[in-house]
């Protein structure tokens, strides 16, 4: 089995799916930092953290603390912590550096998976979001397994 990947730039997305892209991919962001400062505090504590305790930890605050976060897929928050936990294994692997906080505009990004979107032609249809057109449709057939936003560059 092959898993091919390629890359369908979005067609010149409106004003409101400008902005709701850098909310997710600002949630996303936020979801991380805050799972690494968890992560540091649960460390601290005496408690071996997994993405799970830091992930359950903030679904239990987020409600009230950060309800903006429901404004956009909850792909985008919840893949954070997956990767954060990916980082300390390279880390404690000794591939990586010790994870850091990510910063604004810097490799903005947000995850989707593949039951959290429906390809149709050459449009992508978003949660909370709707339809997107793309530059072109799919080059090849098969399962789609996940979707992540990058920001345009050539």
């Amino acid at each position: 089995m092959f898993i091919l990947s390629h890359k369908i730039q979005l067609k010149a997305p409106t004003v409101k799916q400008q902005q709701y892209f850098r909310q997710a991919c600002g949630t996303s962001r936020f979801a991380y930092n805050w799972g690494l400062a968890e992560w540091k505090r649960q460390y601290s504590a005496g408690l071996k953290p997994t993405a799970r305790t830091v992930r359950t930890a903030f679904n239990a605050i987020k409600q009230v603390d950060f309800p903006w976060v429901f404004n956009v897929t909850k792909c985008a928050a919840e893949q954070a912590f997956s990767d954060l936990c990916a980082a300390f294994k390279r880390f404690f692997r000794h591939i990586g550096g010790y994870p850091c906080f990510k910063k604004k505009g810097t490799f903005d990004s947000f995850y989707l998976s593949n039951d959290q979107f429906k390809l149709s032609g050459n449009q992508v249809r978003i949660p909370k979001l709707g339809w997107v057109k793309l530059t072109e449709s799919l080059r090849f057939s098969g399962k789609i397994l996940i979707a992540n936003r990058f920001p345009y560059s050539k």
